[in-house]
């Protein structure tokens, strides 16, 4: 997710937290230090109900973390890259950059997650227990007994069969297990997903309307999210099952136009921008990728700074370029093709020269060529050369 801000590494997986996840630690202080804390364990000093809703909502985020992190560790464990953990305002996303090969393992991935926080809620809910018994009922008691209970509705939240829940996750490995077609039972999920997000609106509204408040606005407001990334969902896997057993040398552009890093941004413009209707520049040095920039890049550097700001200077760096080879399938070249590329990916040969670049108009006419050839007989699909000048490659789409 865009505009996070990293906290480091947990087993070699970068965690990230979006401002936006301030929202939640907001609502949950307010709601503890004026709301539950006070009405629970009255005689406290408001100083004290901020200690404990501060401490809460800290604890609540490294459950979330904690849910998130066991859905990437075992996704790696099954040959998946995790891209890392962003915690945002509804809750936490674990970027898995591929797909479960077996329904066996789609299911472990989805559960893994509601074990994780079932277990931190009983966890929780014996510590609280344990305190209450050694030094009686307080407000330390207190947070231990809403870290539990937010655990456990956590938990069961996220079994509903609904995607992107990962109760919609259980459900897309047990249609698959059950049919063989992932694909339709990732759409069937999806759909579910939508629906149970219309509910969400319908009865957040309804809670609105008969003095629910704020809480209404907010259940409205995870509905809103359910069916964006529902449909989101669906269209991706429509996507994944057009492009299946589509190789990356089928569709790519080959024989991209080329910039030293040195060079400046003017010099790049007056020479080849105005000139090419390329929109996407690998940097070589040495024979050897070096960066890429793309016209997005470089038309945010003001005219004043062109002539000065070389392009090493505004191009996405080569560890975070991402590269793949002519031999690769596309489906696992997606979920890749996100970052500071613009959703570009540079393709490399054995000796690590530069081949060909994939851009999102790349992949919109393969899907729209594998439209028009259809199912039937008649050999494999021949794809046309890619198009890679066309200026609509500055525009792009998500991941995954």
């Amino acid at each position: 997710m865009s505009g996070s801000i990293p906290l480091g590494r947990i087993g070699g997986i970068r965690i990230g937290v979006n401002i936006s996840v301030l929202v939640i630690v907001a609502i949950v202080v307010a709601g503890l230090t004026l709301g539950l804390f006070p009405d629970v364990y009255p005689g406290r000093s408001l100083a004290a109900y901020l200690a404990a809703g501060l401490i809460s909502a800290v604890l609540l985020l490294a459950s979330l973390l904690v849910h998130e992190l066991s859905h990437a560790l075992v996704a790696r464990r099954n040959g998946i890259e995790v891209g890392g953990i962003t915690l945002w305002l509804l809750g936490g996303v674990a970027q898995l950059r591929g797909e479960p090969r077996t329904p066996a393992a789609d299911l472990l991935i989805a559960v893994v997650g509601p074990l994780a926080s079932l277990a931190l809620g009983v966890v929780s809910g014996l510590v609280a227990l344990l305190l209450a018994n050694t030094i009686g009922a307080g407000l330390v008691v207190g947070v231990f007994v809403y870290l539990a209970g937010i655990n456990v509705l956590l938990a069961v939240f996220n079994l509903i069969p609904a995607a992107p829940l990962d109760g919609g996750r259980v459900l897309r490995a047990a249609l698959w297990w059950r049919t063989g077609d992932r694909v339709r039972s990732a759409i069937t999920a999806a759909r579910a997903g939508r629906a149970f997000g219309f509910l969400l609106i319908v009865g957040g509204v309804l809670m609105f309307v008969f003095g629910g408040g704020f809480d209404g606005l907010w259940l409205a407001l995870i509905g809103l999210f359910l069916i964006s990334a529902a449909r989101a969902e669906e269209q991706q896997t429509r996507i994944n099952a057009a492009l299946s057993g589509i190789q990356v040398g089928e569709i790519m552009t080959p024989r991209p136009t080329v910039a030293d890093p040195q060079q400046s941004v003017g010099e790049l413009i007056d020479e080849t921008v105005l000139t090419h209707r390329f929109s996407t520049y690998p940097l070589v040095r040495d024979g050897r990728l070096a960066g890429l920039v793309t016209l997005n890049r470089v038309r945010a550097v003001p005219p004043g700074e062109r002539g000065s700001r070389r392009l090493a200077d505004i191009a996405c760096p080569r560890g975070e370029v991402p590269t793949t080879h002519p031999k690769e399938h596309l489906v696992d070249l997606l979920p890749r093709m996100a970052g500071c590329t613009d959703g570009r990916a540079v393709v490399l040969d054995d000796e690590q020269r530069v081949l060909g670049v994939v851009t999102p108009s790349d992949i919109s006419r393969a899907v729209q060529v594998k439209e028009l050839h259809g199912p039937g007989p008649g050999g494999p699909t021949r794809w046309p050369p890619g198009e890679g000048g066309l200026v609509s490659h500055g525009q792009r789409g998500r991941a995954a």
